[in-house]
């Protein structure tokens, strides 16, 4: 059982409202982590008293550990009092040990992965620019239904045991075999000098094979990179593709007063403007010109 309490403090630089989280337990110690903040005098919480402990070992007999200074009482009148009531916000999470066995976490992906290097029970193979990539019919097969139209369905790739790719680079196919076994994204550093471009190319390769979890990663990755020079590019890839959560985004950041002159003088939008009537018609709705 816990309790939280409630304080005048005094100190040499005035008087403070203290707040401490207290273990009632007499029967064992706990780790928790106490997090506390004020709501305005709008109702809205203050991310300015906002305050949370690390991990502490509250122990038996009454141990409690919090803030002695967590807010002046001075400033309790000015900023938080609502009609005569302070309200505090207050989460404690607990730590729980069960004392079983521990298990080890799922290492299923890194198998996976080493089962992809070692190309032990092949049996089918990709050939793309004169590179030849190996795989497993089932792992593919599970994964996208695309793939397990082809290689398990009655369409011709199904009997053959290399199959040639026109239309995907080897660096964009080797990414998204290996994320196929691994359910892993990989690093920055392992998408190459041009790492928007690379995402692009991936985000298409996931849409042709219906990878909706890594299509939705390589947007929040492109989102998170966006800026006046590559957003043109990167509506372009989200209209082609169909990835409405991208397109949205960003058509907000083009219309964004901060960046819409910009954009608009850009050559991409221009580019976009003839591939995509469709886009310069909601841009110009949402601006109002």
């Amino acid at each position: 059982m816990w309790r939280i309490n409630c304080t005048s403090v005094n100190e040499p630089t005035g008087v403070y409202l203290g707040i401490f989280l207290e273990l009632l337990s007499k029967s064992g110690s706990a780790k928790a982590r106490f997090e506390a903040f004020l709501t305005r005098k709008d109702g809205e919480p203050s991310l300015v008293s906002a305050k949370r402990t690390g991990v502490h070992l509250f122990h038996r007999n009454n141990d409690q550990f919090g803030w002695p200074q967590f807010v002046k009482v001075m400033d309790l009148a000015t900023d938080f009092v609502r009609d005569g009531v302070i309200t505090f916000l207050c989460s404690i999470m607990v730590w729980h040990h069960s004392g079983g066995i521990p298990v080890p976490p799922s290492d299923i992906g890194e198998n996976l992965g080493m089962l992809l290097d070692s190309t032990d029970g092949a049996d089918v193979s990709f050939a793309i620019d004169g590179e030849t990539f190996h795989a497993h019919r089932a792992v593919l097969a599970a994964r996208s239904p695309v793939f397990r139209a082809e290689l398990l369905g009655s369409m011709a790739e199904a009997t053959m045991p290399s199959i040639t790719l026109l239309d995907i680079a080897p660096e964009t196919f080797i990414v998204l075999l290996r994320f196929m076994y691994t359910d892993a994204f990989p690093g920055d550093d392992e998408l190459g000098d041009s790492s928007s471009k690379m995402l692009q190319n991936l985000l298409a390769a996931a849409d042709r094979y219906g990878l909706d979890r890594l299509k939705l990663i390589c947007a929040h990755k492109l989102w998170g990179a966006m800026s006046v020079d590559t957003v043109a590019d990167v509506l372009a890839c989200a209209e082609m593709y169909s990835c409405p959560e991208l397109r949205d985004k960003c058509i907000d950041f083009v219309v964004a007063d901060k960046n819409f002159k910009r954009v608009a003088l850009s050559e991409g939008f221009m580019q976009l403007g003839q591939n995509f009537p469709s886009i310069i018609a909601e841009v110009r709705s949402r601006v109002g010109t």
